[in-house]
């Protein structure tokens, strides 16, 4: 999770990173202004404008299935940043810990008993935030054919056209926003254009 420069959460990297003023940190580093976000609002972000999600209306669910379960909300095309629903509980757990890509290795599940258990966390977020679409990203969207007619979700899930490049396009594009609303007098990032 980062709000304001800083990392406020550290699931999948060192705990040292938080609360520590990373942008900050970055920029003296390389000598020139840096934006951060997190990895799934920079995949989301990309593929609502080059990937699965052109086009698409309403409230769209990015989740990018890996290490961990990443994700991305808009709603009307507008990022709702942060939203960290691999964290949510699932099974007396963290949803991450049972479902993700590499949980799923770890536990020796196959992709039929994965993606049934997957359509319940699946369920659950639909409670929560009713997506019109569910776009599925990460390393497990290179591989959605051998689970897909498994998983079980009112919204139409789609894989993500980027897959795992999704990520650094994002940025890339997060990057150059940032850059062109900063122009030449290295002014401070405006983050309402996430």
């Amino acid at each position: 999770m980062v709000k304001y420069g800083r990392l406020k959460t550290a699931a999948n990297i060192d705990p040292s990173w938080i609360d520590a003023p990373a942008e900050e940190l970055i920029s003296a580093r390389l000598g020139r202004p840096v934006l951060i976000l997190n990895d799934a609002d920079a995949a989301g972000l990309a593929e609502l404008t080059y990937g699965a999600g052109v086009g698409s209306e309403g409230t769209v669910l990015l989740l990018t299935i890996g290490t961990g379960i990443g994700s991305a909300l808009f709603v009307d095309g507008r990022l709702v940043p942060n939203t960290e629903f691999g964290h949510l509980e699932f099974h007396c757990r963290g949803a991450e810990t049972l479902l993700s890509g590499a949980a799923r290795e770890r536990r020796g599940l196959g992709w039929k008993a994965w993606a049934r258990q997957f359509s319940e966390f699946l369920a659950a977020l639909e409670l929560y935030v009713s997506p019109d679409l569910i776009i599925l990203g990460g390393g497990v969207s290179k591989v959605m054919g051998k689970y897909e007619k498994h998983l079980r979700c009112r919204a139409p899930i789609v894989p993500a056209r980027l897959l795992n490049t999704a990520g650094i396009v994002g940025a890339a594009m997060a990057g150059a926003n940032a850059a062109a609303r900063r122009g030449d007098d290295g002014a401070a990032v405006d983050r309402d254009m996430l």
